[in-house]
Formats: structure tokens, C-alpha cells, sequence
């Protein structure tokens, strides 16, 4: 017994990249496929920050508000508590204020969220079935591929019944994870280092715990004994559920004969405290990129292209920044108007960011484990006190990058990019705390608030958008051009001075990603080969008009 199908764009896996994929196509009107092995259900919640880009992208798809209220209680303060044990002694806190206190700041129209993926991968699967042109197949396994320079055909079965199906796609992304059978069925390596070390999550089950101890409110506590940093604790749902982290496996034979009880008791620091253990998943920490992001018409995205240590919350936002890129470009191709570098360019601009990721998140890591001398810290004598006091304040410090990480969360860019034009300016600092707007080309365009409500992000999306600021030049030339080309072009007046002033150049052009892809304040002499350039299809240099 066996099926049949055709659809322009083949998803290979139901997690939360290979959802939001699903819907930004859907949002640019192209059709998609998705399969999932599994029924959807979520056992081992992974995902749980969602940064400021991603809520902004969210905003784009018009699912932000369901986001907002439908994931975690916006009164739970979001804190970072070290301590020895939940019973035990506090050593230091770095201050968060809940979700719903989250003061705005200026370099965006949205603020970050809590969004545990037992809840967040639903929401996504429920908005993705709303949405002309999805169509989502459960307990349907991927098996193989093959591909030539027409298209892709996928075989996969579906687990319940056996049947085999047949998929013909004219592009195929794996977002099957970090095992992803499909880039290992196109002998792509992943580069870097396999074994940070080996950890173990613990789900547990202590309803009530928020009031059975004394260190108050927190998104995570941080457990710090004789041998240092040992674990972490963190909040699931505001309520019953946590995930507790053991640290510091070397090997994986080490956690074969993992008894997980022993370890919640630990951290809880009494046995007055009553727990459940749901489930118990080792894992494996690393720092890996794909040697490359896709081979012919089959790209990879999310975990399956890089992999990293959850330190800093980089893994699914960064993954959902692949499915971004990708999403306009397929778009492109499928729509006609996206020359034949077009999709040649997602592997230049996505896996430099993922070598960046990885590595952010790794070092994030070494110093959440990099306390020293802690031997007395559980001792009750002047010299425990004096350790305690020593570990508590160098660990606010050493940790605050971390949980402050605007620069590496809105400042990454694509100036590089050979489907971008530079100007020749300096580029602006690549700092993990702190994010300098600019419209350079590759950056993400700066957000401001226009007369009528909306952000300037709320401009981009659709097609590229030509941005006139005052005093620019009459544009009806590159307009005529890209009419010529057939690429999707909207003209925006924008009289402000200040968002003058913040855009930096009185002509802005911004990719449907959002990102800046030229500027200038003169429309260049060379219209069709700037069009050609970020369009794909002209790979060479183009020298800044």
C-alpha cells in the first residue's frame, strides 16, 4: 500500500524550527508539506526563552498575543538564584522582574518571553493547521531522498499503518534535529566539539515547591557545592513542573546507571519536600556547526545544521533565524523573481551566525561552571561564610552575560553576504551585551515608532521595501527596475527626522527578512546590477554607488 504527493516545500520534522518554517511560508502564500515521526506530543520540553527577534517574527505571523498569554504566568518573577541547595544557603541573586514588569526598551516593539515548548509547540501546531497551504502529516517517518536539478522525492512510511508514501517536493529542509538522518544521508560533518560533557535533565513533579522554601521567585537556581557548579533547577509552568540539570558528566558511561532521585534530593536540600520524578533524558553538550547548510535543493536548519550548549537560551531562536532566511528565499525561487545564487547565499549568512551561537553558548557554559575554591561553601564557620560570599559575588559577575544578551540576539548580521551591498562604513561592534542599531547592509533594520502606531518592523516582511527618508532622491528609476526584474518592491515615505537620523542614509532598502541590503543617499547609476546582486542572481562584488 502506498500514497502519493507533491508540494513545493518539504518539512522533515514537528518541532518548533520546522513549525515556524511551516508558517512563515504559509504567511508569503507557499505551499508546504511537514512530517513528523512522532504524534506532536511533547515529553521532553526543551525550548523555553524566546528572545526579543523571535517575539518579533511572532509579531509578523500574528500569533504574538496568544504567545504572550498562553505559555507562562506573566507575574512570575524571572530571577537567577545561586545557592547550595534550595534549603540551603543563598549566595547571591541577580535580579528579573516578571513578564508582565518587563520594562520595554527602545531597540524594539516587542519583550522577550517565557515559553515553555509544552506549550509553545502546541500553539504553533494549532496556528499552523489554521493556515491555507500547511499540510502537517504525524506518524510520518522520513526514510530517504533523492534529488536532481528538477526537484527532491522523499519516501517515508507512516508508523501506525506501514504505508509507504512518495513526496515530491522542489525543495526539501531537514529539520529533523541534531541526530538529522538527512544530513547524514548527504554526508555533510558537523564541525567542532562533540563532548562539552554529558548532563542529565530530571523532570520532576513538586507541586507548591515556590513556597516550601526561602530563596523567593526565580526562572532558574543555580546549585554551587565543594566541587562548584553541579546543577541548575528551573521553572516549567509557574506551578508543579521543573526541570532539574545535573552537570558534569565526562562520559557517557558515567550516567548509565544514573539514579535520579538521590540528585533531586540534593538540590531540594531537605527531605521534608516532597517530589516526583516524570522522566529522566540524558543529554549530550557540544559546540557543533554543519560544514555546510544545505547540498543542491536540501538545506538544513535548526539543531540538524548546529548544536549547542543551552547556556544563553541560543538554540531555538538561532535555529528560527535559519528558518527566516531560508523562508523569503524559497519564496523567491518559487515565485521566479530569486536569481540562482539566491539560495546559495543562506549557507553564507546563516553558518556564520551558527559558528557564533555555538560559541557564545559554550563560553556561557564554562562560566556557569567556573567557580574555584568552593571546598567549605556548605560549612557553618566564618570561613564557609567568607567562600560563600567570595563564589556568590564572583558568579554575578561572571554570569550576567548570559541572561543579558541583546547584543547577540538583535546585533547579528549578514555583512558578509554576497546578496548584500556594503557602503563601505565601519561596521559596527559584534558585542554580546550590548546592540548598536544601524541600517548597514546585512544588519537588522532598526525598529522606531511611526505617527501611526506601528514599529518600522511592521513595514517589512512582504517584499523588499525601499525606505525614503527626507531630502532623498526621486526613486521612480530603481522602482521601474525592479518592475523590470519582477522583485516584489514597496516604497515607504518616512518624513521623521529622528528615524532620519537612526536609518542613517536617505534611500534604505530592506530584504523580507528584515534585514538592510543596501543604502544610499543617491540612487546608483547601476539600478539593474544592484537589483541583480540582492536578488541573487549576480554573485560578484559590486562596488558601493
Amino acid at each position: 500500500m502506498s500514497s502519493q504527493f507533491k508540494t513545493p516545500v518539504l518539512i522533515v520534522g514537528g518541532g518548533p524550527v520546522g513549525l515556524c518554517l511551516a508558517l512563515d511560508l504559509a504567511w508569503r502564500g507557499i505551499e508546504c508539506m511537514l512530517i513528523e515521526k512522532t504524534d506532536g506530543s511533547i515529553h521532553h520540553p526543551k525550548t523555553a526563552s524566546l528572545t526579543y527577534r523571535t517575539m518579533e517574527f511572532c509579531r509578523r505571523w500574528g500569533i504574538g498575543d496568544r504567545i504572550r498569554h498562553e505559555t507562562f504566568p506573566r507575574d512570575w518573577e524571572l530571577s537567577m538564584a545561586f545557592c547550595t541547595s534550595m534549603a540551603g544557603y543563598p549566595l547571591t541573586r541577580i535580579p528579573y522582574s516578571s513578564l508582565q514588569d518587563d520594562p520595554e526598551i527602545p531597540e524594539t516593539p516587542e519583550r522577550k518571553q517565557r515559553a515553555p515548548q509544552l506549550y509553545f509547540d502546541p500553539i504553533l501546531a494549532d496556528e499552523a493547521r489554521k493556515r491555507d497551504g500547511i499540510t502537517l502529516r504525524y506518524h510520518c517517518e522520513f526514510v530517504s531522498h533523492t534529488q536532481d536539478e528538477d526537484g527532491v522525492r522523499a519516501v517515508a512510511r507512516d508508523v501506525r499503518t506501514g504505508e509507504t508514501i512518495t513526496i515530491d517536493a522542489e525543495y526539501l529542509v531537514a529539520c529533523d534535529g541534531a541526530g538529522s538522518s538527512i544530513r547524514r544521508a548527504l554526508d555533510i560533518p558537523m564541525e567542532g566539539d562533540p563532548v562539552l560533557d554529558y548532563s542529565m535533565a530530571v523532570y520532576v513533579r513538586c507541586p507548591g515547591l515556590i513556597h516550601k522554601h526561602d530563596k523567593g521567585q526565580a526562572e532558574r537556581y543555580i546549585f554551587i557545592g565543594p566541587s562548584g557548579t553541579w546543577g541548575n533547577l528551573t521553572v516549567v509552568d509557574g506551578d508543579a513542573f521543573w526541570r532539574l540539570t545535573v552537570l558534569g558528566f565526562k562520559s557517557k558511561e558515567e550516567i548509565d546507571d544514573f539514579d535520579p532521585e538521590p540528585w533531586v534530593r540534593r538540590c531540594m536540600g531537605s527531605d521534608d519536600i516532597e517530589f516526583e520524578v516524570v522522566d529522566v533524558l540524558p543529554w549530550r553538550r557540544a559546540r557543533l556547526v554543519a560544514r555546510e547548510y544545505s547540498q543542491g535543493r536540501v538545506f538544513l536548519a535548526g539543531d540538524s545544521a548546529h548544536t549547542m550548549s543551552p547556556t544563553g537560551g541560543f538554540g531555538f531562536n538561532t535555529g528560527l533565524g535559519d528558518a527566516i532566511d531560508l523562508g523569503w528565499k524559497l519564496e523567491g525561487m518559487l515565485k521566479g523573481w530569486g536569481g540562482p545564487a539566491l539560495l546559495a547565499s543562506y549557507d553564507a549568512e546563516r553558518r556564520p551566525i551558527g559558528w557564533r551561537n555555538v560559541s557564545a553558548s559554550a563560553e556561557n557554559y564554562f562560566k556557569l561552571i567556573s567557580a574555584e575554591n568552593c571546598a567549605d561553601i556548605l560549612d557553618d564557620t566564618p570561613e564557609g561564610a567568607e567562600t560563600r560570599r567570595r563564589v556568590g559575588a564572583y558568579m554575578h559577575e561572571a554570569t550576567r552575560m548570559e541572561w543579558e544578551n541583546l547584543g547577540v540576539v538583535l546585533g547579528y548580521r549578514y555583512d558578509s553576504s554576497p546578496i548584500c551591498v556594503p557602503d563601505g562604513s565601519a561596521p559596527t561592534p559584534d558585542q554580546r551585551s550590548v546592540y548598536v542599531p544601524t541600517s548597514q547592509a546585512g544588519h537588522r533594520a532598526p525598529h522606531a515608532w511611526l505617527p501611526d502606531g506601528r514599529s518600522t518592523l511592521d513595514l517589512f516582511g512582504r517584499s523588499f521595501v525601499l525606505l525614503r527618508f527626507p531630502g532623498a532622491p526621486d526613486a521612480s528609476a530603481l522602482v521601474a527596475a525592479a518592475k523590470e526584474r519582477g522583485l516584489p518592491l514597496e516604497v515607504v515615505e518616512i518624513p521623521d527626522q529622528d528615524i532620519a537620523r537612526l536609518y542613517e542614509r536617505k534611500l534604505v532598502l530592506v530584504r523580507p527578512d528584515g534585514h538592510s541590503a543596501w543604502r544610499g543617499d543617491t540612487v546608483p547609476e547601476n539600478i539593474m546590477q544592484l537589483l541583480d546582486r540582492i536578488r541573487g542572481a549576480l554573485v560578484p562584488a559590486l562596488e558601493a554607488a
